[in-house]
């Protein structure tokens, strides 16, 4: 089977048409990351003037935050410039300023890249995600904390704080060696802008400032990275049945957004393109959505995103994603049989 064609279209020469422009990609830096900063200091200054300014600028902060997510995560796919160098030092930049560090990064999502959708190959850069087997078979104390991590109020907010403040700062025996210099590096960077700012502002002022955007930076990352991949007719398979271009079509979501959050999202909304293509740039795929026929999927919105929420588990004997009200069916029906 020729994995480059669908339906006899040959997708793979489509998407080489859509490759970084370098002027568009320093312009995005510019309308990004000045912002991003510029912002920040804003916020040091209004928390002599009203603490309610300050938590109504973390939200445009936050935004920037994401946006500038997107050029680090543009980089770690060598999309954002044609020159892998170039990518590298924004990445590596872009990846302090985000709390993420560039190699581990790298390493986990171009896996996640690779596997997604495979059954076989979860648990690298991706929102854990059980089957309903595994889910009964599964011990008391691993259910509840499942149940635990997959809770909305959890996931969006403390888990998500949790994951870029503490778990990417910490270097596992797991990790290669390239991915634990990483940590320590970007750690050693974080260290050094932190003390400074505290040194300037006082601990209290940093922490007022830098924990809503936090809160509210990761909770929107984490948001769109879970509806990319967990919704109605979302695709998993297991290894010998898995195919990368329905993995990338049918197990990535198409998010339409208002204008003004696909600007602040830098487009991963149009995700299913990013996974068949992860080396087209992030302004680049609208333009790729719009002018192929063959990339035209279904969406959600914001309204059926919000029904995603209900899903947590994968039924494989029915190939779809169910939440906890499906346990009893199979409760009643294990006692049936």
């Amino acid at each position: 089977m020729n994995m480059s064609r669908f339906d006899g279209v040959d997708w793979r020469s489509i998407i080489k048409k859509y490759q970084p422009d370098a002027w568009r990609s320093i312009w995005q830096i510019v309308n990004t990351v000045v912002p991003y900063i510029a912002l920040w200091a804003i916020m040091f200054w209004s928390v002599g003037v009203s603490y309610w300014l300050t938590l109504l600028l973390s939200i445009p902060t936050a935004g920037f935050m994401v946006r500038t997510f997107i050029i680090f995560h543009d980089c770690g796919h060598g999309s954002f410039f044609k020159l892998r160098r170039a990518n590298l030092i924004v990445g590596i930049i872009t990846g302090i300023l985000t709390y993420t560090p560039w190699q581990l990064w790298w390493h986990e999502h171009n896996v996640h890249h690779a596997n997604a959708g495979n059954l076989d190959k979860r648990g690298t850069g991706d929102v854990d995600t059980w089957t309903v087997e595994e889910y009964l078979a599964a011990p008391f104390w691993k259910k509840v904390w499942y149940r635990i991590m997959r809770h909305p109020l959890v996931m969006f907010t403390i888990g998500a704080m949790a994951v870029f403040a503490i778990v990417k700062r910490i270097p596992l025996p797991s990790h290669g060696k390239k991915e634990r210099a990483s940590i320590w590096w970007t750690n050693l960077a974080l260290l050094l802008i932190v003390s400074g700012l505290i040194w300037l502002v006082g601990w209290k002022t940093y922490l007022l400032v830098q924990l809503p955007v936090l809160l509210f930076g990761t909770s929107a990352g984490v948001w769109m990275f879970y509806v990319q991949h967990n919704y109605e007719g979302v695709y998993w398979e297991r290894q010998e049945n898995w195919d990368f271009y329905k993995a990338a079509m049918n197990g990535s979501s198409l998010y339409e957004l208002p204008a003004i959050l696909q600007w602040f999202t830098g487009n991963i909304g149009y995700h299913h393109i990013h996974h068949l293509g992860s080396r087209i740039p992030n302004y680049k795929l609208q333009e790729c959505f719009e002018e192929n026929p063959l990339f035209q999927v279904r969406s959600l919105n914001i309204w059926s995103s919000l029904k995603t929420l209900r899903l947590r588990l994968w039924d494989e004997s029915n190939k779809k994603m169910v939440g906890w009200e499906a346990l009893k069916k199979y409760h009643k029906e294990t006692k049936m049989a």
